[in-house]
């Protein structure tokens, strides 16, 4: 897989969750995930607990609640559809504040909210402690299709490769006096995206022949295979196993 490649998200550090084997949690946090869909939206308290785990899980990653909050910004346009719930969704008036809103929407906005939420901070957690070639590596570990795992490295690695070419192709039009101000301007910007995309089609040619002249022959090798003890497992099962729990009395009481 290469060199390790960091990325914005991950936070580097040598707590425990960070040591755990990235297949470990892949599959600890999936099973998290399942567990809070499980879960039925009217076991408020249920979801407080969930936040809870994941709380405690981040304190012992040591990832500063300001550092999870500003990345939990992502799932804002989700914030939005499910606001608008309330006021869309047909069935059962009741007021609030003195505005009618719908029961059903309202339930159906608290539903979006505290799953969404628990699951992107689960998977900001995962992202924070866990590098890409590690994360790669465990999809590889679990099985996981190799053409699939192949793509996403692909994807990780030549990402940053296109957008510094992005960025020497916007300082190229800088340099010659270009801004883009209006409609009229778009017929440069498409001719820059249509450049970027020739360029990086060839610049994948060229990767594609260096690789097979390299002995690639469609699967990459496997550098690091990482194993897990019974005790790192155990360490990883704790979060799905303590919210089943949680989800098991949400359903009974």
């Amino acid at each position: 897989m290469g060199a390790g490649h960091a990325h914005k998200l991950y936070r580097h550090g040598h707590s425990p969750v960070h040591t755990l084997p990235a297949h470990c949690k892949l599959l600890a946090v999936l099973g998290f995930v399942l567990v809070v869909v499980s879960t039925p939206r009217e076991a408020v308290w249920a979801f407080g607990l969930y936040a809870v785990l994941l709380g405690t899980v981040a304190a012992v990653a040591r990832i500063p609640a300001g550092f999870l909050l500003k990345r939990l910004l992502i799932e804002i346009p989700f914030v939005a559809f499910a606001l608008l719930m309330p006021f869309v969704v047909p069935g059962e008036q009741t007021a609030v504040l003195g505005i009618s809103l719908s029961v059903p929407g309202l339930w159906g906005a608290w539903n979006i909210l505290a799953k969404g939420t628990l699951g992107v901070a689960a998977s900001v957690i995962l992202a924070s402690t866990t590098e890409l070639r590690s994360l790669l590596l465990g999809l590889q570990r679990l099985r996981l299709p190799s053409l699939l795992v192949q793509i996403a490295s692909f994807m990780i690695r030549y990402g940053d490769v296109i957008a510094d070419e992005m960025r020497r192709m916007s300082i190229a039009r800088r340099s010659r006096g270009f801004e883009a101000r209006g409609v009229r301007h778009w017929g440069v910007l498409a001719k820059s995206a249509g450049a970027l995309f020739i360029r990086s089609y060839e610049r994948g040619e060229r990767v594609h022949l260096a690789m097979v002249s390299r002995g690639y022959t469609g699967t990459m090798p496997v550098l690091d295979d990482v194993r897990a003890t019974r005790a790192q497992w155990s360490y990883a099962a704790a979060l799905p196993v303590t919210a089943l729990a949680v989800c098991l009395l949400g359903w009974t009481l």
